[in-house]
């Protein structure tokens, strides 16, 4: 009986440890490509390609032709078409247009205003003294009379250029936030009148802002801004203490470079404002005595009015002790 061997097994062969990691081992061990090794060894050994002198020419050829071309490129994209050019001077030729044609306005609402206090001058000349001081007092306290007295000025002035100049950090501007505080701070001190700039505040006057612009009753201003009251100036001095006004123009001062000053003026004159638009105006109904030709007319019906009255205010802001004003 003969026995038979079992057949040998051929022995596993069992991967490399790093048979995972080839790619990382051609990157330590083998750099460079083959082909970059084989140029590279070459050149050591000096049998690298030379470069003649019609290559050279042609490289410096193609790198000025790139030059220039990306120079080209450049100026055509940063020169301004021809439509864009066109637009922007319509666009100033509107501008200008506008503005000439606001200034005749204007020119022509003072006219017609001037002639309206001629009529009432006329038709007020056989009026009593008591008639007349107390529409003078009125126009006062409306904006609508032109005053004088002694008071307060004070001076807010943009750090440097205004919006004239270039780049313009919006914090060294002048707000209309700013003028807002003092103006407030004025009236609650008992200032009779205000005015910003020549431009008379009243009960409907509005102080707001479009971009980096403060307006004023919509009219652009231009700083230096100067808040002109009258009042007692000791008073108006005290309130602008009190309010801590004056503490925030030197936290202005001090932290946006904006540039204050408050002086006492032994006399300020203020500009009227004209007259106001009538928002609604009613004809009053008289009845005269047929016995006594000379008798005084009555009337109950509400007189025409520019819906503001003494009292008369805006949507927001702060009621003052003289009840004139109420700035946004």
């Amino acid at each position: 009986m003969t026995e038979t061997r079992p057949p040998q097994q051929q022995p596993v062969r069992r991967a490399p440890v790093d048979a995972s990691m080839t790619l990382l081992n051609e990157v330590m061990h083998r750099p460079l490509d083959p082909g970059y090794a084989e140029a590279a060894a070459r050149r050591a050994a000096g049998q690298g390609p030379r470069r003649g002198r019609t290559g050279t020419v042609a490289l410096v050829a193609l790198a000025v032709a790139l030059g220039v071309v990306t120079t080209a490129a450049a100026v055509d994209l940063r020169a301004p078409q021809p439509g864009v050019i066109a637009a922007r001077e319509t666009l100033e030729q509107e501008i200008l247009g506008r503005q000439a044609a606001a200034e005749e306005l204007a020119g022509t609402g003072a006219a017609l205003s001037t002639e309206i206090e001629q009529l009432q001058g006329a038709a007020l000349g056989g009026a009593s003294a008591d008639v007349l001081a107390r529409l003078q007092e009125e126009g006062a306290w409306t904006g609508m009379q032109a005053v004088e007295g002694p008071g307060v000025v004070v001076t807010l002035d943009d750090t440097s250029g205004g919006l004239s100049s270039g780049d313009v950090d919006p914090g060294s501007l002048v707000h209309d936030s700013d003028l807002q505080r003092v103006v407030n701070a004025l009236w609650s001190g008992g200032a009779e009148a205000v005015a910003i700039n020549d431009q008379r505040l009243t009960a409907l006057s509005a102080i707001r802002s479009a971009g980096d612009a403060v307006l004023v009753d919509l009219q652009p201003l231009v700083g230096p801004y100067r808040v002109e009251a009258i009042g007692d100036p000791d008073t108006l001095r005290t309130a602008l203490l009190r309010s801590g006004t004056s503490d925030f123009l030197q936290l202005l001062g001090s932290q946006y470079g904006i540039r204050s000053s408050v002086t006492t003026q032994s006399r300020l004159d203020l500009p009227g404002r004209s007259a106001p638009t009538l928002f609604f105006a009613q004809a009053q109904d008289t009845t005269v005595d047929s016995d006594a030709p000379g008798a005084t007319t009555e009337s109950t019906d509400p007189v025409p009015t520019d819906g503001a009255g003494q009292d008369g205010g805006i949507t927001t802001g702060t009621t003052h002790e003289t009840g004139q004003e109420i700035v946004e």
